[in-house]
């Protein structure tokens, strides 16, 4: 049975996260994916501290699909290093894990 992951994304824009969240959907690496409105995140980057204003994503996939929907959110996102990570769901209802799994199964051919 494959590992439910929920995978945790900051990108710099409301319209970014939609449209990430739209692309991700639309080619099934992804179940689902929830937009968080403006976070602060506070973070070293090249030897200084910085603050930024961003949205952040959550998005709920499967250890099998992990890979294909980093290469993703990569080729869309702006920063050096983006925030990918991914966090195992260790407990949900039943039927719910199965949905994340199901709709995020290839279908046969594709």
């Amino acid at each position: 049975m494959a590992e439910c992951l929920e995978v945790h994304v900051t990108v710099p824009d409301r319209d970014l996260a939609e449209r990430i969240a739209a692309v991700v959907v639309a080619e099934r690496p992804v179940a689902a994916a929830q937009l968080v409105a403006p976070i602060t995140s506070v973070y070293w980057w090249r030897g200084e501290i910085n603050r930024a204003d961003e949205w952040l994503l959550f998005m709920k996939t499967t250890g099998e699909r992990f890979d294909e929907l980093a290469a993703a959110i990569r080729r869309m996102h702006p920063y050096e290093v983006p925030q990918i990570v991914a966090v195992p769901l260790v407990a949900g209802t039943a039927d719910y894990l199965e949905w994340i799994r199901r709709e995020t199964t290839p279908e046969p051919g594709a």
